[in-house]
């Protein structure tokens, strides 16, 4: 496919917490690539050999004719690259594993070359999101957090983010957590604005996407009772005008030892399985560290 220049190039690079050799074996393993990329994997470790994988968690969700990548580039402990078709589509992609300064750690370089017109309204933050949301699952998988990996179901149609933590406070105490603006500063690091009269809601983010400067994150509160449910909306992480806010529920349960709540957060609404991207690492960083405020 290299005689044929891309559409366009996805270029994306993400921090591994392991060291080279054991992050390149999560990308060359059917038994480690099926726990984080594909259900079902078949690698052939040589130029020309299969890298054929397919099934609900693949984008297209391709049976298993359809499986037809190979490797067009393999350079053991250092990089691989394979085909891949998307809806039809001739893409290819190389994954390359750099050695850092800290030497427990690495970093996965990802190259995606899409040489054709995907079937999406924006086939670019596709693919973006289809990388942040594989390299999220790889990280849990290498920090061993499997509760952390959750395939996406790209058959399924939409689908949701749920992370639930245990954190040792009664449920008053974690959901003045969340509406207390100088509480919530401290675990979500804004500038958050709260009121409660006017519902309208905010933890204070300002960023900028693609050139544009965003108000990322929430801008109004949807529902609450008071020490069990807070509902807020969540507006497009990059700014889209166009694109709908999805809704994020934070529950509150007592725990059944009296020790504390069990927290959990579900973030709905998307309108595709990629648009949940990193969100679930996302939800569960913001959990932890809402924990250790009270630790």
């Amino acid at each position: 496919m290299s005689e044929h220049p891309p559409v366009f190039e996805h270029r994306a690079s993400f921090e591994l917490p392991v060291p080279p050799p054991r992050a390149f074996r999560a990308l060359v393993e059917p038994s480690e690539l099926s726990r984080w990329f594909a259900e079902h994997v078949a690698v052939e470790p040589r130029v020309g050999g299969r890298f054929a994988f397919h099934g609900r968690a693949t984008l297209g969700a391709p049976g298993a004719d359809e499986a037809t990548g190979r490797l067009v580039a393999f350079e053991p402990g250092a990089a691989l690259a394979f085909t891949w078709k998307i809806h039809g589509v001739d893409t290819e992609v190389r994954w390359s594993v750099v050695p850092t300064d800290d030497a427990a750690t690495s970093t996965l370089e990802v190259v995606h070359a899409v040489r054709g017109a995907l079937p999406f309204k924006r086939p670019r933050h596709v693919i973006d999101d289809l990388w942040r949301l594989h390299a999220g699952n790889l990280r849990d998988h290498l920090a061993e957090r499997t509760d952390g990996v959750v395939l996406p179901d790209f058959a399924g149609g939409r689908t949701e983010v749920r992370v639930s933590i245990d954190i040792k406070a009664p449920p008053a105490r974690v959901f003045r957590a969340l509406l207390d603006p100088t509480l919530m500063n401290r675990w979500l690091g804004g500038a958050a604005q709260v009121d409660l009269e006017r519902r309208t809601y905010s933890y204070g983010w300002r960023y900028e996407v693609e050139g544009r400067s965003v108000d990322g994150g929430p801008t109004r509160i949807v529902e609450l009772v008071e020490d069990e449910k807070l509902v807020t909306d969540w507006t497009d992480w990059r700014g889209e005008p166009d694109q709908p806010s999805t809704r994020v529920t934070w529950l509150l349960e007592p725990l059944a030892s009296g020790a504390g709540t069990r927290l959990t957060i579900v973030h709905d609404g998307f309108g595709a399985p990629v648009d949940r991207s990193d969100y679930q690492q996302g939800w569960y960083g913001f959990a932890e560290r809402l924990r250790e405020l009270f630790e």
